[in-house]
């Protein structure tokens, strides 16, 4: 990828740019893999049938177009040239024709779902695909320069933004405020409940664990004031979403965000 305009001091943007399309090919690579695996329970008798789905199109030629697609050997089809497409990705970067179809298959996936298979993580995958079309599209008209530019503030905007959202939300939440939260979450964990002696049963020392997530992520915007801040908060928001994998079994979320640390990491470097 030849680009020579301005870099950051910290992450340049070639660099930027392909270790986020690794790490994105990656996570969209399990979740396709996950999909892969989950064809049984969907068709027969299984639990997540296109039979019942399909109900919620109105439109009754698009829904006769959809039942064609979602077939299980189209599907099953769909997903391995979704796996070809991230390969393309990993191995060459991106360009118009893979990252048209990741997305265009990514709608028809999030429409196989009813919009959503696994909540934020889904919709952060969409976001990193806006980002790579609309840095293939502006480049087009702008030049890869001001199309890298967009791309990658977009993702690390809407990155950002879900950090601080989801603070401010807890932060309007008594119940996060007070700790209990966090105890209840805990408690249905994979590894839950908490032993009677666990030191979250402590409700001081929850609160002040819910405290530190809350002022952390109500303080995202921040990461974009120097490289270094972004590294470190990059660095937090990892770990984060490591535990939250490790206690409750959520992989998705912990690839999907991690994917949009490139982005943030080159962005605060511009400012």
């Amino acid at each position: 990828m030849m680009m020579d305009w301005s870099t950051p001091y910290i992450l340049s943007t070639p660099v930027a740019i392909r270790t986020l399309e690794w790490l994105f090919a990656w996570s969209a690579g399990i979740q396709t893999l996950e999909y892969w695996r989950m064809r049984g329970a969907m068709q027969g008798d299984g639990l997540w049938t296109w039979s019942i789905q399909r109900q919620d199109i109105p439109d009754p030629r698009l829904r006769q177009w959809l039942d064609a697609l979602f077939k299980p050997n189209l599907f099953s089809a769909l997903l391995v040239f979704r796996l070809l497409a991230l390969i393309s990705l990993a191995t060459q970067g991106s360009h118009a024709l893979n990252i048209g179809f990741l997305f265009a298959s990514n709608v028809l996936v999030l429409i196989r779902w009813r919009g959503a298979f696994n909540g934020g993580s889904d919709f952060m995958t969409l976001v990193v695909l806006t980002g790579l079309l609309i840095a293939q599209l502006v480049s087009h008209v702008g030049g890869p320069e001001l199309g890298w530019r967009a791309g990658l503030w977009y993702i690390t905007l809407q990155s950002i933004t879900s950090y601080f959202l989801s603070g401010a939300v807890k932060l309007l939440r008594p119940e996060w405020r007070n700790g209990q939260a966090m105890t209840i979450f805990l408690n249905a964990a994979i590894h839950g409940p908490l032993s009677n002696r666990h030191w979250l049963r402590k409700s001081w020392l929850a609160a002040l664990g819910s405290w530190a997530f809350i002022v952390w992520e109500c303080l995202a915007p921040l990461a974009l004031l120097d490289a270094r801040l972004a590294l470190t908060f990059c660095f937090i928001a990892g770990l984060f979403h490591f535990l939250v994998f490790w206690f409750f079994g959520l992989n998705r979320f912990f690839w999907a965000w991690l994917a949009t640390f490139p982005a943030i990491v080159w962005c605060a470097g511009q400012i």
